[in-house]
């Protein structure tokens, strides 16, 4: 009894669910609300096509290959200095991504992309102490031995 009831209310409600009216609205305006619609895409860059071109400036990134730090040199150095980071799979200079100090990781550091093994980068204004230096690249995040910030 209970299962005859259970396929009656099945039933009815597959019949309402094909009954109620279904509503198609679009918009020619990009990323426009549309009543009944939601937030529409249609007419933006990524639907018109591509520029192949683009696609062929674009650099390829290797994510399989994860970056390995070796050393930091020199491993003592005070705010302002340059510090060389060396080791393996930091990618191309398009890859690249970022360096940072662990004693300072809210702030920007500059740096320049020597080769795939070797970055220079300026060690930030740290608190003096111990810091791991990391680097960011298409394959990944390194982290280095811990360097010493010393005091201006």
């Amino acid at each position: 009894m209970q299962m005859r009831r259970a396929l009656r209310f099945m039933l009815l409600g597959f019949i309402v669910a094909l009954a109620s009216p279904i509503t198609v609205s679009y918009t020619e305006e990009p990323g426009a609300m549309v009543d009944g619609a939601g937030f529409t895409l249609y007419g933006t860059e990524s639907i018109k096509g591509f520029d192949a071109g683009k696609v062929e400036r674009d650099p390829i990134c290797d994510q399989s290959k994860r970056p390995r730090i070796s050393k930091v040199e020199p491993d003592e150095a005070k705010p302002g200095d340059k510090v060389v980071i060396t080791g393996e799979n930091f990618g191309t200079k398009e890859c690249f991504h970022a360096v940072t100090f662990s004693a300072a990781s809210n702030m920007p550091v500059a740096f320049k992309f020597m080769s795939d093994s070797t970055i220079e980068a300026t060690v930030p204004d740290a608190k003096a102490g111990m810091s791991f230096v990391i680097i960011v690249a298409g394959g990944g995040s390194a982290q280095s031995k811990p360097v010493l910030i010393k005091s201006r």
